[in-house]
């Protein structure tokens, strides 16, 4: 694959996103409250460590990329 097609596969999948947060802003509404994020506040600072849902991120774009790349 060469360096035009992986640009313009970047860029849709880019703009899918932006298309997805603006119009559909449910299909994200899920990440930072699974069990495993760990959130920490007091009257001065805010700590959110999203564990799981990277844990989650991590295998699907694992599991899409897989599919687009075997031979």
């Amino acid at each position: 694959m060469n360096i035009s097609n992986t640009l313009m596969i970047v860029g849709i999948s880019a703009l899918l996103i932006g298309l997805a947060l603006k119009y559909a802003p449910w299909l994200i509404n899920w990440f930072g409250t699974l069990p495993g994020d760990i959130k920490i506040q007091n009257e001065h600072s805010f700590v959110f460590i999203p564990i799981t849902s990277m844990i989650l991120v991590s295998i699907v774009l694992t599991l899409i990329i897989n599919l687009f790349f075997r031979k």
